[in-house]
């Protein structure tokens, strides 16, 4: 059954369409430099010491990376995405639940993301935030609607060395600024926090958009290379987001690159930065909803990013005044899985991270 459109919502990916290794390497890392990312990075660099919080990075990008791995070669080996593989799991009407579960999560990324980057350039140019909301809303949506999978691997091509070359400049300046490596080594944790907390945060912070991975890499020709480069992309991707965010804590105060770049006089580096992970982040967001919604409703993914896009431009305002509101929503939704046993969450009060870990009491 085809519903003749070349995302394949509704069937296995043909060898014919089928992309290279390098390519998909390209969709991974952009997947994973995600700001969230660099949030938790901010939080990590604050309440660990230097070797813990990399040995955090490293178990907590691995053991997401396996899991993402194994789904993603399942993902690569089927051809199908994580929507159809779920029918194999709990049927054809069952399916429907974990696809609205994790489409709707990324409509609100999606939403939380546009304004994460309206917001902070209407600041710095002084255009209209709600105009930009608009306008972006609008291309974002149109590319992932009308180009699909090629629009994310385009736009990876252009974002992943973009945001790493940047990224790592505004680092090395923020490093020197401080005194050097040794400064930045010899700082003593402000908010110290434990090593559970800090493994579940980079674990938690990334666990939805994991789960998702079958659908980018659906497209590998050889499913032992997706399995691979996806690893790769968790362990360098991901922790290079962790410690933008670590970094720009610890010398300006802020965890995003972008702000970090703003406070060193960058302007036009941040936003290009800024433009190019949100951009990526939430085609990716939108890609994964629209083959979600697919298979519950039977009609065509791309007409379904079209509907997502414009609802999350919609509420973009909302849900990010409603952040962590939203961040507990999603927590509570993604815990009913049981992928992992956490039970963390944000404090809708003090903002702060609570819950248990394998059993393990933990408060940050």
């Amino acid at each position: 059954m085809s519903n003749q459109d070349d995302n394949f919502s509704q069937e296995a990916v043909p060898e014919s369409a089928r992309k290279s290794t390098l390519s998909l390497a390209f969709i991974m890392l952009s997947l994973t430099f995600f700001s969230a990312s660099m949030w938790a990075g901010g939080k990590l660099g604050t309440g660990l010491s230097f070797n813990q919080f990399f040995l955090a990075l490293f178990v907590g990008n691995l053991l997401l990376g396996i899991y993402s791995a194994m789904l993603g070669y399942i993902g690569a080996k089927t051809g199908f995405s994580t929507h159809l593989l779920a029918r194999f799991s709990f049927g054809l009407k069952g399916s429907w639940l974990p696809s609205f579960l994790l489409s709707i999560t990324q409509v609100g990324w999606f939403g939380v993301g546009l304004a994460m980057f309206a917001f902070p350039v209407s600041k710095a140019t002084g255009v209209n935030a709600y105009l930009l909301i608009g306008i972006f809303g609008l291309l974002m949506t149109i590319t992932v609607a009308f180009e699909g999978i090629k629009a994310l691997l385009y736009l990876s091509i252009i974002a992943v060395p973009a945001i790493a070359i940047l990224g790592c400049y505004s680092v090395w300046i923020a490093v020197n600024d401080m005194g050097g490596l040794h400064a930045l080594i010899d700082i003593t944790p402000s908010e110290p926090i434990s090593f559970a907390t800090a493994l579940t945060i980079v674990v938690g912070s990334f666990i939805s958009a994991g789960t998702l991975t079958a659908d980018f890499v659906r497209f590998g020709k050889r499913a032992k290379s997706v399995f691979l480069i996806t690893i790769i992309a968790f362990l360098f991707g991901n922790s290079l987001m962790f410690i933008f965010g670590a970094a720009g804590a610890a010398s300006v105060g802020e965890a995003d690159i972008s702000d970090v770049m703003i406070a060193q006089g960058l302007i036009l580096p941040a936003i290009i930065v800024l433009g190019l992970n949100i951009w990526t982040t939430n085609d990716n967001a939108l890609y994964a909803s629209g083959l979600g919604m697919a298979n519950i409703t039977g009609l065509s993914s791309k007409m379904m990013s079209i509907v997502n896009g414009l609802l999350g431009t919609l509420c973009a305002v909302w849900l990010y005044n409603n952040f962590v509101g939203w961040l507990t929503f999603y927590r509570q939704l993604f815990h009913q899985s049981g992928v992992l046993c956490d039970n963390i969450y944000v404090d809708s009060i003090t903002t702060q991270w609570r819950g248990d870990y394998c059993g393990l009491s933990i408060k940050s």
